[in-house]
C-alpha cells in the first residue's frame, strides 16, 4: 500500500508537470475578434468564399466581443489549421459562460501569464466626447470596435468582390449597445449588460413617473436592463446603438417614456424579476 501510494504521488507530480509545461497564454497585439464557436471560415466566408454567417436579424450571432489590444488570454486548447491556429481561450475581460476562440494571427503567444491590461476609465469629458465621436456608426452585435479589423479581409480573404454592406460585416464594422460604453472606455468597463445591470450604484427609481426620473439623471447614468442599455449624455439628450438605427441620439424624456411603455422601474435588478430596468451611477 505504501508503495502504490508513493507511486501515485510521483505519477501525479508527472501529470501536473506535463500540464504545466503545456500552459500556454496569448496576448492581444490588436483588436482581437473572439467568437463561440472554432470555424471562423463558416462565419467568414462559408461554402461561396463571399459570405459572412448571420441570423434572420441580419446579426453575426457567433461574435462575442472584441478583445482590446493587450488583452491576456489563457489558451485552453489548440485546434491547428494549414497556416495558423485556432485558441479556444478565457479571458479575465470576459468573464461569461460559453467556449471562445481567437485567431493565432492576432495574438503573441508565451509560456509565462503575463499581467492583464490596465483598465483605467478616461474622464467623464473624456468618455463623452469618444461617444459623440461615434455617433452615425452602424450597430454590430458584438461590435466594440468602430471602425473595424481590416486584417479580417486578409486573414479571411473574400473570394471576390464583396458589396460594402458585406465589408463592414466582414470586417464588423461598428458597436453593439455595450460595445458603445465599452469602446468610449477603452475597455475599463463590463462588457455585456448583464453585468451593466449591477455595475456602479443603483439610483432609486422605483415608484417615480419619468418626469422625476429624469430629473436625477446625471450625464453618463445608464438606463439599462439585460439585453440593452441607453446612456445619459445631458439633461435633455441620450444615445444608444439599436440594430434598427445604429449608434443614434434621441430625447431623453420621450426615449424614457417609451422605456416605461414596456418596463417598470425598479431599484434592485438582483432582487426583481419581469419586464424591468435599472438606472447604473458608474461614473461621478
Amino acid at each position: 500500500m505504501r508503495y502504490f501510494k508513493s507511486f501515485l504521488l510521483v505519477f501525479l507530480v508527472f501529470i501536473s508537470l506535463n500540464l504545466y509545461a503545456q500552459s500556454k497564454y496569448a496576448v492581444s497585439i490588436n483588436y482581437t475578434p473572439v467568437l463561440n464557436t472554432s470555424d471562423f471560415e463558416s462565419v467568414f466566408g462559408g461554402k461561396t468564399g463571399k459570405k459572412v454567417k448571420l441570423d434572420d436579424q441580419g446579426l453575426i450571432r457567433e461574435m462575442e466581443f472584441i478583445a482590446m489590444p493587450n488583452t491576456v488570454f489563457d489558451i485552453l486548447e489548440t485546434i491547428p489549421k494549414e497556416d495558423y491556429n485556432i485558441y479556444k481561450v478565457t479571458t479575465n475581460d470576459y468573464q461569461y459562460n460559453g467556449d471562445f476562440y481567437i485567431d493565432s494571427r492576432f495574438v503573441r503567444v508565451d509560456d509565462s501569464r503575463l499581467e492583464d491590461r490596465w483598465k483605467i476609465i478616461p474622464t467623464k469629458e473624456e468618455v463623452i466626447k469618444n461617444m459623440n465621436a461615434l455617433d452615425g456608426y452602424p450597430y454590430m452585435w458584438g461590435g466594440n470596435a468602430a471602425d473595424g479589423i481590416s486584417d479580417m479581409l486578409t486573414y479571411y480573404k473574400p473570394a471576390g468582390d464583396i458589396d460594402e454592406a458585406t465589408k463592414t460585416n466582414w470586417t464588423m464594422k461598428g458597436v453593439d449597445c455595450s460595445g458603445l460604453i465599452y469602446q468610449s472606455t477603452g475597455g475599463a468597463t463590463p462588457r455585456n449588460t448583464s453585468t451593466l445591470c449591477i455595475y456602479g450604484t443603483g439610483i432609486d427609481i422605483e415608484n417615480l413617473t419619468a418626469d422625476e426620473i429624469s430629473n436625477k439623471l446625471q450625464p453618463l447614468d445608464i438606463i439599462v436592463w439585460s439585453g440593452h442599455v441607453i446612456i445619459v449624455l445631458d439633461d435633455k439628450t441620450v444615445i444608444e446603438s439599436t440594430p434598427a438605427e445604429g449608434v443614434h441620439k434621441s430625447d431623453l424624456l420621450s426615449r424614457l417614456n417609451s422605456v416605461m411603455n414596456e418596463r417598470r422601474a425598479v431599484n434592485d435588478w438582483a432582487a426583481t424579476s419581469g419586464k424591468r430596468f435599472v438606472v447604473r451611477r458608474w461614473m461621478q
